[in-house]
């Protein structure tokens, strides 16, 4: 959840330089929210690879127990 945090993190720093006219701040926010959207990406990613590997994992065992059906589905 650190991905969402930097997003947040970040824009109220954008907000808050824009608003205080300190375009350091304003910058920093922006590189941060940045960051955080790529960390959501990557823990997005991770989440996805474990849920089809789950799957994999599922219908190998199906297989091996030769459930009725389980060699049909594709």
């Amino acid at each position: 959840m650190s991905g969402q945090s930097d997003k947040v993190t970040g824009k109220v720093k954008e907000f808050s330089g824009k608003v205080a006219g300190d375009k350091d701040l304003e910058a920093e926010g922006k590189t941060q929210r940045l960051v955080g959207k790529v960390e959501q990406a990557g823990e997005d990613a991770r989440d996805s690879v474990r849920e089809a590997a789950r799957a994999v994992k599922t219908r190998v065992r199906a297989l091996a127990k030769n459930e009725p059906g389980a060699k049909e589905r594709k």
